[in-house]
């Protein structure tokens, strides 16, 4: 069974720092792009950033550029996302996804399996 598992959220100050890990376990991990997304309480679901099989590629969404970076370890079959300067509109519930022989696709439509999610939460 694929199942990420999102860890490393909590609640932290405007201006502070995080690290989100997601751990893929089931599946060929290097065959797939993973990607993170959010949800804040009221919205829709968002994309924030994406890295392609080899961790060469990556895509983020306009408003966490040069905030947030995505990176991957094969070897361990973790994907994470390391979020700096962080903003109350950051708070919500971040997602991991696994796109099988995907790209770095924004669509979260073309990702195959999710995660359960994991809370973050910024105070101003």
């Amino acid at each position: 069974q694929v199942r990420p598992v999102e860890s490393g959220g909590g609640l932290v100050q405007a201006g502070g720092s995080l690290r989100l890990s997601c751990a893929a376990s089931g599946l060929t991990f290097s065959r797939y792009a993973m990607g993170w997304f959010r949800q804040a309480p009221g919205k829709e679901r968002e994309f924030v950033a994406a890295v392609n099989w080899s961790g060469r590629s990556t895509n983020y969404a306009d408003s966490v550029k040069g905030r947030f970076t995505i990176s991957r370890d094969n070897a361990q079959n973790t994907v994470s996302l390391r979020m700096i300067s962080l903003k109350p509109e950051d708070t919500a519930v971040y997602y991991c996804a696994a796109h099988l022989y995907g790209s770095v696709s924004s669509d979260q439509s073309e990702y195959d399996y999710w995660g359960q999610g994991t809370q973050v939460t910024v105070s101003s």
